[in-house]
């Protein structure tokens, strides 16, 4: 009975085993995940338009305050504010009563003087009067002149002209002020509009390297031989007509550093006006075998220097450190760190990792916008 009942036992134990055994060689290790899939951009060597955008504003080519050179009472306007004026045009009419009656007795003292000069002339001549007496006489005479003069002066002056041909604002007084000679508030304002400024601010390197451009020929001439430039108007539409960068026209603010650009732009129709905002565009040529890289695909360590998850022949994704000059559209020009035929992951970037392989497909949405690039518009130097 015993033998038996250890029979059943190793048999039981022997069943256990073979279960165990088969179990164990049918358990196999779970496959390793695919590589992620991620999207990148080729990147090409291509010809790139350089434009430099500046936001500026509108200044008045000449600019001229109003001032009575005379004393009186305001008669009348002569202007319609906010109507072009020409040089030399009346603008108002002073009280010129007192410098009537002023003229005319200067013109009767004169005529007098006058009379006694010549009168004197022959006795001084026969001795009948002293030298002394005719040379009093023609003093007279040449004062009494210059008393005329000046009394016709301030009589014109009471005709307030416009010293400049431009656009007048309002007018700062109305009819019945009594205004004062050179006194410091004018009493009106003319600006000239066409040709206008365009005035912006820029640290000093950027004058230095346009002049180093200009020199180089590689901004856009003229026929003049002028650096060409254009203008954006604040609702986004161009301006028709080009203007001229006109680099003796620059004032360096001590205080800063900074320099205001100043550009000469035609204003026949008299669309921009002082102290508007515009985008003043400078071309600066065209960059050869320039390589951009889409800015979704370039990053910022903490010091603040960009750069890429680049997908190697092999499918390894590599941390590419770059340099970049310019921000051109939504890509960035690159000067070093990229090479025509690197490919840069857009979207993915999360799970890819340095080192890792990768499924990589090209960003086709992006290529249809991206590929052919137009002509690019800077809008400032990366850091």
């Amino acid at each position: 009975m015993g033998g038996r009942l250890a029979a059943g036992v190793a048999a039981r134990l022997a069943v256990l085993g073979l279960v165990l055994l088969t179990g164990c060689e049918h358990k196999a290790p779970p496959p390793a995940p695919p590589p992620p899939n991620v999207s990148v951009v080729t990147v090409q060597a291509q010809a790139v338009p350089i434009t430099t955008e500046l936001p500026g504003r509108v200044a008045g080519y000449r600019y001229a305050d109003v001032r009575p050179q005379v004393n009186g009472i305001i008669l009348k306007r002569l202007f319609v504010e906010g109507s072009d004026v020409k040089a030399g045009q009346q603008l108002y009419q002073i009280d010129p009563a007192p410098y009537k009656a002023s003229y005319d007795s200067a013109v009767a003292a004169d005529a007098s003087a006058r009379a006694l000069a010549e009168r004197y002339k022959p006795l001084a001549e026969a001795n009948a009067v002293s030298k002394q007496d005719y040379d009093n006489a023609v003093a007279s005479h040449l004062q009494a002149q210059a008393a005329v003069e000046t009394a016709r002066i301030n009589l014109i002056y009471t005709r307030v002209l416009s010293p400049i041909t431009g656009r007048i604002g309002r007018s700062l007084i109305t009819e019945g002020a009594l205004v004062t000679a050179n006194q410091a508030t004018a009493i009106a304002t003319v600006q000239q509009l066409d040709p206008a400024y365009v005035d912006v601010t820029q640290p000093i390197t950027t004058l230095l390297r346009l002049k180093r451009e200009a020199a180089a020929g590689l901004l856009k001439q003229n026929e003049a031989g002028k650096a060409q430039v254009r203008v954006r108007l604040e609702d986004g539409s161009d301006y028709a007509h080009p203007g001229t960068l006109e680099f003796s026209e620059v004032t360096v603010d001590e205080g800063t550093g900074s320099v205001t650009l100043r550009a000469l732009m035609p204003n026949p129709e008299r669309l921009l006006l002082p102290g508007m905002f515009v985008r003043e565009e400078i071309q600066e040529g065209v960059r050869q075998g320039a390589v951009l890289a889409p800015q979704q695909g370039v990053s910022h360590d903490q010091k603040g220097a960009p750069n890429a998850l680049v997908v190697g022949p092999d499918n390894t994704v590599e941390l590419r450190s770059i340099e970049t000059d310019r921000a051109i559209g939504d890509q960035w020009l690159v000067t070093s760190g990229l090479k025509p035929g690197d490919r840069i992951i857009v979207e993915g970037i999360q799970s890819a990792k340095p080192g890792a392989k990768v499924t990589p497909e090209e960003y086709r949405a992006a290529d249809e916008k991206t590929a052919q690039p137009r002509p690019a518009t800077a809008l400032g130097a990366a850091k």
